[in-house]
């Protein structure tokens, strides 16, 4: 298949996926661009603005998967408000959502944090996501929990960093070897990959399954 990746990051969604697709990673941070990079050599990797990008090439693939940027509309913005930290939610995501819905043709789905606000289109729920698509996606088990962490290194022998990072290691990244800042953050915003492989595969079947269609139907003609 041919995959746009959009808001790539260092490619959580994308880990498992395997070297037998054609995939273009689209992330305007070229530091994260990088990693993405070396982690994945054989994806074509494109340094630009992805809500622009979608808008010149969405036709070009046959799965898109979005992960827009998620502070906005996460629910830590009610600590924020009251800190001063005052922002509109970007309502890029939602121009996604419905182009997509109308205008793509092959299969697609948006990924965002749980909201603080009822979201304006619904999305299907699993975990700590949402998810928008326009096809049914499967049920997802929640294995990595981040969230506040009550580490204790008296009781538990382990402090809450200490917790943070083990729970991080599930997503299966090495960053040690880059230079560069806040990598706990980078991990934060990865999508776990067993979720990002268990929707490929979804994906993957549908197709499937509308080729043995088509087969049946040309052998029936004849």
């Amino acid at each position: 298949m041919k995959i746009l990746n959009l808001y790539a990051g260092i490619g959580g969604n994308r880990k498992l996926w395997g070297n037998t697709h054609q995939i273009t990673a689209v992330e305007i941070d070229p530091k994260k661009a990088e990693i993405y990079k070396d982690l994945f050599p054989g994806d074509e990797v494109i340094i630009s603005d992805a809500h622009q990008y979608l808008l010149e090439h969405y036709n070009e693939y046959d799965f898109i998967w979005g992960s827009p940027p998620c502070p906005t509309h996460s629910r830590t913005n009610y600590f924020l408000n009251k800190k001063g930290i005052i922002r509109y939610p970007d309502m890029a995501l939602y121009q996604e959502i419905i182009f997509l819905t109308h205008f793509f043709k092959g299969k697609f789905l948006i990924e965002n944090v749980i909201s603080y606000y009822t979201p304006l289109v619904t999305p299907q729920i699993s975990g700590r996501h949402y998810f928008w698509a326009n096809f049914k996606i499967p049920t997802l088990p929640e294995r990595i929990k981040i969230g506040r962490m009550n580490g204790c290194s008296l009781e538990l022998g382990k402090s809450q960093n200490e917790l943070r990072m083990e729970t991080f290691k599930l997503f299966g990244f090495d960053l040690s070897k880059y230079k560069i800042k806040n990598k706990e953050l980078l991990l934060r915003n990865c999508v776990d990959p067993e979720i990002g492989l268990s929707i490929l595969e979804t994906v993957q079947g549908i197709y499937k399954q509308k080729n043995v269609e088509q087969v049946g139907l040309f052998s029936a003609c004849t």
